[in-house]
């Protein structure tokens, strides 16, 4: 049994969770795909696999190691298209990361549009609010929303997104409007920790940045927290500006202090192949692209 079926069975094992229904999809006996993960966990001298009577999961090698095999297999899939003249139908497994509230707000959307005008293709969805490294992870496409560093990714920009300071009208008709950002120390802040580094807030004045830092009771670690207390009257959050668009339309929030935002962080889609890309990153890509330029939350 060669190295590439191996890891097919291996794979087959792994969403199936079982042998044995590894084997009635493969159509193989149940002994010869047992056979075929032993020798493979043998050859690599790594467990891949914890067996019980009753389940089979993955170990943290194992995890680690579908995500490569998944690759290689959706790699050589792609090779034998490309070769046998069909590369321009795009089909096979994409995997897209986004931020966890952009992603479910404005890239899922998108996505399940995308799966309707490509049948072929399959989509896997990793949305976290934390930066995640498209090589180690077997992340094909991104959608980031910050500057990129140089880097070997192909990006492109769709848009731009305002950093807001915000707060409920009932918490300003009691507290006031603040008229500058220093003006923030006299009142009630929510703090979320992946907006403020260390607590503090930076601001623009012309060409000169400064930062201050609010006495906030309450930090949160997640925009949705700190836009819930924000319409409750619990104090000034900062966020970006797309997470509050329901908001400000109904008028539960409202933006202040906008003559000293920091300039709009850009919005790109990158994507981690060199050189000819497959067909079926990128339809996803262009997809991607054509409908996020046309958000609203994406101008500016």
């Amino acid at each position: 049994m060669d190295r590439v079926q191996t890891m097919s069975i291996f794979v087959t094992v792994a969403e199936e969770a079982g042998f044995a229904p590894a084997a009635r999809r493969l159509a193989l006996s149940p002994p010869s795909i047992t056979r075929a993960v032993s020798q493979l966990e043998a050859r690599l001298g790594a467990r891949l696999l914890h067996r019980t009577t009753r389940s089979v999961r993955l170990t943290e090698t194992g995890e680690r190691y579908l995500v490569d095999c998944r690759r290689i297999l959706t790699e050589i899939e792609e090779a034998d298209r490309h070769a046998a003249g069909i590369h321009a139908a795009p089909k096979g497994m994409v995997t897209i990361s986004a931020s966890a509230l952009f992603g479910r707000m404005h890239v899922t959307p998108v996505l399940l549009d995308l799966l309707d005008q490509h049948p072929g293709i399959s989509i896997t969805t990793l949305f976290v609010d934390r930066t995640v490294h498209l090589m180690d992870e077997g992340v094909d496409v991104a959608v980031r929303i910050a500057e990129l560093p140089d880097s070997s990714f192909s990006a492109v920009r769709v848009g731009a997104m305002r950093r807001v300071v915000c707060a409920s009208p009932e918490y300003l008709a009691q507290h006031g409007l603040p008229e500058r950002p220093r003006d923030l120390i006299n009142h009630q802040t929510i703090n979320s920790s992946h907006m403020a580094f260390g607590g503090e807030w930076t601001f623009q004045s012309g060409n000169k940045k400064f930062g201050v830092k609010p006495n906030s009771r309450l930090t949160v670690s997640n925009a949705d927290t700190a836009i819930a207390a924000a319409v409750a009257g619990r104090g000034i959050a900062r966020v970006l500006s797309y997470m509050i668009a329901p908001q400000l339309k109904s008028g539960t929030l409202q933006v202040m202090l906008e003559d000293y935002e920091l300039p709009a962080a850009p919005v790109h889609v990158l994507h981690k192949e060199a050189g000819q890309t497959s067909a079926r990153v990128r339809a996803v890509v262009d997809y991607l692209v054509e409908r996020l330029r046309k958000e609203p939350v994406l101008t500016v």
